[in-house]
């Protein structure tokens, strides 16, 4: 079958290799979509420490060392079912999301036996990062409790999206965000935005959002927001206009998804009294938090991190109607030949012009 092997920083191929075979609890896929994602663009400049084997360096969990597959954010159809799958929850010719997180699940992990904390286990892999396949191919075996059963009615190409809305789900629910409350939404990339039809699905009594991307901003609009602060124009200062909407209070829950020092100050500034500060971004950087204030604020600050077991309930909520059109963030289709030219290049350089590229194996 043909795939995108990942030989290091750089060296990206599109291969023909052998067709996985299914094992005892797994499931056969045939991809049809693959989303790229920000972390894609990390495995192109370089290695993510921890996550990615090196050529002579086994991953622990995979126990896989370089080449592997690329692509994590992906949908498909089921072909062929191991011996030992649970035929009452999955079938050939279901269509499928893959939740990509691989964890120990040993007996002796607090995180992997435990409802809800799967995403904290200390020896996390990604389907797609780390080895075991990759969305950006035509085949791919997964095990059993990865693939979830879309919605009848649900395109495949929304099926992709799942990953990134699973993200945005859990920082949702992480922040105990209730009806009413307000929002704000610090960055207006894919997470964010997808994010923002989290929240929309809980009732919010407003959100705002803030960018650099002029794009993407609209995008904030379309999707819902009821303000939308582009932070490249002079002149907009997001903390008096979040304050001026939120009758000087400040939002209940500020959503970081940007990961910068600026952001973090928004951040500490916009959030009402007893907030909650709610990280979902990987720093580069260690940021300066201003204790102090955050302190006299009474403000809880806390991170998400990924997704665990949060894909029955969105999917629900998805198969009942209560999100936008998520298809509409789709700004590009391809073929597994344009992977690097007109999909990771194209986010890189035409950063602005894009949300979401999705592939077609």
């Amino acid at each position: 079958m043909r795939a995108i092997q990942y030989y290091g920083p750089g060296d990206i191929r599109l291969e023909e290799i052998p067709e996985p075979i299914v094992g005892p609890g797994q499931v056969k896929i045939k991809v049809a979509w693959c989303g790229i994602c920000g972390s894609d663009l990390h495995l192109y400049h370089g290695v993510m420490q921890g996550a990615t084997p090196s050529a002579t360096e086994p991953h622990p969990v995979t126990n896989e060392t370089l080449p592997i597959g690329l692509g994590h954010e992906f949908s498909g159809t089921i072909v062929e079912l191991g011996p030992g799958v649970d035929t009452t929850r999955l079938s050939v010719g279901d269509n499928v999301t893959i939740e990509p997180v691989i964890t120990c699940m040993q007996p002796t992990c607090p995180a992997c036996s435990t409802h809800g904390t799967r995403n904290l286990c200390a020896r996390s892999a990604f389907i797609g990062v780390s080895g075991r396949g990759g969305g950006l191919s035509e085949y791919v075996v997964v095990d059993q409790m990865l693939a979830h059963v879309l919605p009848p009615g649900i395109s495949l190409e929304v099926g992709a999206m799942m990953e990134p809305l699973a993200v945005g789900w859990h920082a949702v629910k992480k922040a105990n965000f209730k009806a009413g409350e307000r929002a704000l939404i610090l960055g207006a990339g894919p997470v964010a935005i997808l994010l923002l039809e989290v929240l929309r699905v809980f009732k919010p009594g407003w959100v705002g959002v803030s960018g650099r991307s002029k794009k993407r901003c609209q995008l904030a609009e379309q999707h819902g927001a009821s303000a939308v602060f582009n932070v490249a124009t002079a002149g907009v200062d997001v903390v008096s206009e979040t304050l001026k909407a939120t009758d000087q209070l400040g939002a209940d829950v500020v959503f970081d998804c940007g990961g910068n020092q600026a952001t973090m100050d928004t951040a500490t500034a916009a959030v009402r009294r007893g907030g909650t500060i709610m990280n979902l971004a990987v720093w580069s950087t260690k940021p300066v938090v201003d204790m102090t204030t955050l302190f006299f604020k009474e403000v809880a600050l806390a991170n998400s991190v990924i997704y665990a077991d949060d894909h029955p309930e969105m999917l629900e909520a998805l198969g009942q109607g209560r999100f936008g059109d998520l298809s509409s963030l789709i700004t590009r289709r391809i073929p597994l030949e344009d992977f690097v030219e007109k999909g990771i290049k194209a986010l890189i350089n035409e950063k602005d012009q894009h949300v979401k590229i999705l592939l077609h194996p």
